[in-house]
């Protein structure tokens, strides 16, 4: 059997790809959270993700988990709600991603709810997030393409919100052609938009509000939802989806991907879960044809919520799939990896 050291050496070599990651964890939930509750992203880290990691030859860099201040007196802005607390929260987040970027990483904003089961109103789900972390990856790079795997489209404005939730709402802020249709919010006048409808694609959709879809297609995006995955398989719809995003100029990609686009029997301990979502398999292969584009540049993992899985296996299995995904966008490959200075030992 090889020694430990040897496969040590075999996976040290780190930049081979060129590949390292810098980890930014992102537990944004409002209220006081009851001690001893872990938060998502902690969740992800005790399951290994650094270490797999650099086992496949990845450097990485933890930044830690951002604190997010508490917002006094945060009253409802219209319909809209914890307006001042998303938008202090996501510029934090936009200038964690910026320093990740600065030193030459690929980021990954783990994005996590943790709610008191007293206040479940009172929370802001991770994947109104997503502003930041793709406002500061834009700000350090130029120009992105978006590829956004969710069950949820996300793209209400504050005025067409049937709940007011801010989380419902991330891509209208980012997307150039929507600006006219947002409203002047407190703590947002630091939010440029920096995302063209061309540049955005989504996979999994599968519960699409009417306004959500009327904005779709009144600004031309392109959508894979649910139907298209199954008609054409997941395959095709990755080669769609890079063809598509690189037909003028190969930008950076950004994914953002929401666990709740898996099916709920493989990550049920997510917020909102909605059946009849991508299998274990097609959610992975999805990571593993975007890495090979050589075109992925930052990756949010949002929405694995412990408190919402019934038994302590319900939140194994989002917790090993969020990280599995993960290690699929830095290059692990189902066939097997060994790295590309390694030699059979002489007799």
């Amino acid at each position: 059997m090889r020694s430990v050291r040897t496969l040590r050496q075999l996976h040290h070599h780190h930049h081979h790809h060129g590949r390292s990651a810098g980890i930014i964890g992102a537990p944004f939930s409002r209220g006081q959270p009851r001690a001893g509750v872990e938060r998502g992203p902690d969740l992800i880290r005790a399951a290994g993700l650094l270490h797999k990691l650099q086992e496949q030859g990845c450097a990485v860099k933890d930044y830690g988990n951002l604190v997010f201040e508490e917002v006094v007196d945060d009253e409802p802005f219209g319909r809209v709600k914890s307006v001042r607390a998303v938008g202090s929260a996501n510029q934090r987040l936009s200038e964690a991603v910026q320093a990740a970027k600065r030193d030459g990483h690929t980021s990954v904003m783990l994005g996590g709810d943790h709610r008191d089961k007293l206040h479940l109103c009172d929370f802001i789900p991770s994947f109104s997030l997503a502003i930041g972390s793709i406002h500061g990856h834009s700000a350090a790079v130029g120009e992105l393409s978006v590829v956004w795997v969710d069950a949820h489209a996300d793209i209400n404005t504050p005025l067409t919100s049937p709940t007011g939730n801010m989380h419902g709402q991330p891509m209208s802020y980012l997307l150039h052609e929507l600006q006219s249709k947002i409203p002047v919010l407190p703590n947002f006048s630091w939010i440029k938009p920096c995302v063209s409808a061309k540049n955005l694609v989504y996979i999994g959709l599968r519960d699409v509000d009417p306004e959500e879809h009327y904005i779709l297609k009144l600004l031309g995006v392109k959508v894979f939802s649910m139907s298209e995955v199954d008609q054409l398989g997941v395959p095709r719809v990755m080669e769609e989806t890079c063809d598509y995003l690189s037909a003028k100029v190969k930008k950076p990609i950004h994914l953002s991907y929401d666990i709740d686009a898996i099916d709920p029997s493989v990550t049920p301990a997510t917020g909102t879960p909605v059946v009849g979502g991508l299998t274990y398999r097609e959610g992975i292969y999805i990571t593993e044809h975007l890495r090979q584009t050589g075109l992925l540049s930052a990756v949010d993992m949002v929405e694995v919520n412990p408190l919402r899985g019934r038994t302590e296996e319900e939140v194994q299995s989002t917790v090993s799939t969020a990280v599995d995904l993960l290690l699929g966008c830095f290059g692990r490959l189902r066939e097997g990896n060994h790295s590309s200075d390694y030699r059979l030992p002489e007799p």
